[in-house]
Order: C-alpha cells, then sequence, then structure tokens
C-alpha cells in the first residue's frame, strides 16, 4: 500500500522552460495524509515517525488521524521510481518536497516557478525566442548561448544545432 495520495497531474515544460517546440512532462503532486507517522497516541506510530529520511517530520492529528494540513507533498514527474534501499515508498529523484503547510500557503506562481526550476537543473534558463523568417526558432539562454529550433512541429521539421554550434 502506497504512502500517498495524488493530488494532481499538470504538464510543465520538460527542461523548466516554456518556448516553442519544447518538450512537456507530467509532473504530480502526491500528498502524505497526516496521519502517517504521527506522534498522536493511537496512529499506530508510537515506536517512531517511519519515513523521517526523506519527508518532513510527522504531524500531531485528533484522534482520527486528521490535521489541518497534510504530512508533506512530494512533486514527481511521470514515471519516477519508487523504492529505494532506504525504503520502499521513497521516490528515487523528487522534484520538490514541501510540509503540508507550505503547500497550503505557497502561491501557484511560487510553485510553478520552483518546480520548473527543478525541472530545469543546472541548465541555463531561456531569455527569449526569434522566429526566424521562413520558419525556425532561435533560443537564447541567460549564459549567452543560442540553439536553433527548425524540427519543432510549431514551426517546421529540420535538424537541430545544439547550443555549442551558436555560441
Amino acid at each position: 500500500m502506497s504512502i500517498y495520495a495524488t493530488l494532481w497531474t499538470l504538464k510543465f515544460p520538460k527542461d523548466g522552460d516554456d518556448y516553442l517546440g519544447c518538450e512537456w512532462i507530467k509532473v504530480i503532486a502526491q500528498g502524505v495524509p497526516p496521519h502517517i507517522g504521527s506522534p498522536t497516541p493511537g496512529c499506530g506510530y508510537e515506536d517512531g515517525a517511519p519515513y523521517a529520511d526523506f519527508l518532513p517530520p510527522p504531524v500531531e492529528t485528533d484522534e482520527n488521524g486528521e490535521a489541518e494540513y497534510l504530512r508533506a507533498v512530494v512533486f514527481v514527474t511521470e514515471g519516477t521510481p519508487k523504492g529505494t534501499s532506504r525504503s520502499g515508498q521513497e521516490y528515487e529523484h523528487p522534484l520538490l518536497v514541501l510540509t503540508g503547510k507550505e503547500y497550503a500557503t505557497i502561491s501557484f506562481e511560487d510553485l510553478h516557478i520552483r518546480l520548473c526550476s527543478a525541472l530545469r537543473g543546472s541548465k541555463p534558463r531561456v531569455i527569449a525566442q526569434y522566429l526566424k523568417p521562413g520558419g525556425g526558432v532561435r533560443i537564447f539562454f541567460e549564459d549567452g548561448t543560442a540553439k536553433e529550433e527548425e524540427g519543432s512541429k510549431e514551426v517546421g521539421n529540420g535538424s537541430r544545432k545544439s547550443r555549442n554550434e551558436t555560441k
């Protein structure tokens, strides 16, 4: 049985930036209910909080195992493997892990920024795109590099040059 409940699934730019021809990936918000690991007597976790190595601390609940906030919300991409040497419930590489209170109080704009940043990783951020006459697009990155997108669905077919070829 899983400790997660799917809250939502949305598509995000695969590399964290939206531009013509970018690929999209599903991001899934997985909620961990407040009773999981709760120190409240009667919740079944009197011997300690399981999952403490990869989830935020457990939360106090009422006698029914309910609380104002979830214990955590874990954000993963579709197909992210679950199950590590530490725990069968741990995702291998979550994009982001928030406490339930953080999730309940974060604006969607801030959540979007954090998820796109996690998807981008160490790659430079897209800062502009130029639609070329006759088709194609040139993508400009914050590190001064550029990439030609000739083969995107929106702008036609062709080959793709790497960022280093247009530096």
